[in-house]
């Protein structure tokens, strides 16, 4: 990742970023309905693949350093870049966090949604509810003059104060042309701390959180944690 410049778009690029913000979301949408029992991750991936590329995009995870699939599909105790593949079958009580990036005209969309497979439990319902409370209050604290670590601030202030913990090794991060660029958004922090939040800056909010202990653990293959 890029850590030095923070590029500030034009109204021309970031109406270019609004077109491929709004095509991600589709995607989800479009998604969606396929969430349920007896469905494996693998066929969600092959969906969103085709579907993308049928509105004229590209999947931008596909073969970024290396990445094999279309989409990240995350379950349950995965908290990011879980690989999609034929052997994942999902199941009742299950929750996925859906990670999809389009390549629009040159512009990234990179966004994801966590779906319950079925009926999630008590416990699970409350994590999702957490970490979504979070996220809004993330967002909250973007506004010009605003410091990054104010973002961190709020995300970790609520998460804590809820009983969770906020995961360190997995950041927010600027994308425009770029998939993943400068600034680093931290999901924890002190405010007034970091670089101010300036007009045409464009980036990721995506809080993870954990049940347990904010540490993480990456697979053999070198992409799920």
């Amino acid at each position: 990742m890029n850590t030095e410049t923070i590029e500030l778009l034009s109204s021309r690029e970031l109406d270019k970023m609004r077109q491929a913000g709004r095509l991600a979301a589709q995607l989800l949408e479009h998604l969606e309905p396929m969430v349920k029992p007896g469905v494996t991750t693998l066929q969600l991936n092959d969906e969103a693949e085709r579907w993308t590329k049928a509105h004229g995009a590209k999947s931008a995870p596909l073969g970024y350093h290396g990445f094999p699939k279309s989409i990240c599909t995350s379950v349950n105790e995965v908290v990011c870049h879980g690989i999609p593949n034929a052997k994942q079958i999902l199941k009742d009580g299950d929750i996925i966090n859906i990670d999809v990036t389009p390549l629009v005209d040159g512009y990234h969309g990179d966004t994801s949604k966590t779906f319950f497979v079925g009926t999630p439990s008590p416990k699970a319902k409350k994590l999702v509810e957490v970490t979504q409370e979070c996220l809004i209050r993330g967002i909250a604290e973007v506004k010009p003059g605003a410091r990054i670590g104010d973002i961190g601030a709020a995300i970790q202030e609520y998460a804590e104060a809820q009983g969770f913990s906020v995961v360190r090794n997995f950041t927010g991060h600027g994308v425009h042309r770029i998939f993943h660029t400068a600034p680093e958004i931290p999901h924890y922090g002190k405010r007034g701390t970091g670089k101010r939040l300036r007009p045409g800056m464009v980036f990721t909010i995506e809080p993870m959180i954990n049940e347990g202990t904010w540490e993480v653990e990456v697979l053999d293959d070198g992409w799920t944690a």
